[in-house]
């Protein structure tokens, strides 16, 4: 293709990615080294019968003018991204100092905002990303292998955990789960404890919205692989079996290797998502025992006093954190295609 005629071909789009991408992520990006402004204060004298006192009050009109004189706020550089509420590097270092051990170090650092998020978010992540891809190629082959009659229903109420909006379906899990849910009562039963929460223990909290976050997911997976297993050739299956290879090993050498791109972009997808996990903690009020960075945002933009300082840097650190997950995914991809050309 001529380069003008690549060029009018990729404008468009180009484009909007320019506006609806990279724009936003500047402003993001100079939002997130500002903070709000104090507000003002100043003393006034109240008198009355039994004398005068002063009185520290907040000067709404000076507050005002300043905030309208200055929206973004006040310069304060990359402190934003040092300070207690993100990395905490000096909190860090003290705690660091203090502890007598390493399990020590981390209970303290798991009391710092973005340490704690942080940590479920790669918890969350790490753990249903490779979940969704098992389960999903696992849904994939044995949806194919039913006879054809069966495969249309089953596929239908296989796909119905991505048909539900992800709040929604949080809640109904939520309330499933509950001790008065049918999940809870039989938790309860089985475990021949009344008193069994899995909303009272941050662990069974976790685990919980791990299988949330499976069970919402899989379906994605099971559908981009039920649809690549449709292009498997079948001279390489005919041959593997006249070779004596069983089933798992026509899966192993064959189907597999077929469906390596297919897994490649789900694992994109999947990272993407799951480092962005917010539904879930919403769904099942999970925050006093599960944050994550999403959800923090979400907290710093809400009430009346809006920390849009530090959510926008929450933001930053969070884009950062998908470009670190994606990119040895994307090189190995990269190489993959080097490789394929030459």
């Amino acid at each position: 293709m001529r380069h003008r005629t690549f060029f009018w071909f990729i404008a468009p789009s180009l484009a909007a990615m320019i506006l609806f991408i990279a724009l936003p992520v500047v402003s993001v990006f100079i939002q997130s080294l500002h903070v709000e402004h104090e507000q003002v204060l100043r003393t006034v004298e109240n008198c009355g019968p039994f004398g005068c006192s002063e009185e520290t009050v907040i000067d709404r009109a000076a507050t005002a003018e300043l905030r309208a004189a200055q929206p973004l706020g006040r310069f304060a550089g990359l402190s934003n991204y040092t300070d207690r509420n993100h990395l905490a590097f000096s909190e860090l270092a003290t705690m660091w100092e203090r502890s007598d051990s390493f399990a020590d170090f981390t209970r303290r650092a798991m009391t710092l905002p973005f340490w704690r998020a942080m940590a479920f978010t790669l918890t969350f992540t790490f753990v249903v990303t490779p979940l969704v891809l098992t389960l999903g190629l696992a849904i994939a082959l044995g949806v194919n292998a039913l006879p054809r009659v069966f495969r249309g229903p089953t596929i239908f109420v296989s796909l119905l955990p991505m048909i539900v909006t992800p709040l929604i379906g949080s809640l109904v899990l939520f309330w499933m789960v509950d001790s008065r849910g049918v999940l809870g009562a039989f938790l309860q039963t089985l475990t021949n404890n009344p008193d069994l929460s899995l909303r009272a223990s941050p662990t069974l909290t976790w685990i919980m919205l791990i299988v949330y976050g499976v069970w919402s997911s899989a379906p994605f997976a099971f559908i981009v692989f039920y649809a690549g297993l449709q292009t498997v050739p079948e001279e390489p299956l005919e041959a593997a079996m006249i070779d004596g290879a069983n089933r798992w090993q026509r899966v192993r050498y064959v189907v597999i290797p077929h469906l390596m791109p297919l897994a490649v972009f789900i694992t994109l997808m999947q990272l993407m998502d799951n480092f962005r996990v917010f539904e879930p903690i919403v769904g099942f009020q999970a925050q006093a025992s599960a944050t994550s960075l999403s959800y923090n945002i979400f907290n710093y933009l809400r009430g009346d006093a809006a920390q849009f300082g530090a959510a926008a840097t929450t933001s930053m650190l969070t884009i950062l954190g998908v470009v670190v997950l994606l990119t040895p995914v994307l090189i190995r991809t990269w190489r993959d295609f080097n490789r394929k050309r030459s």
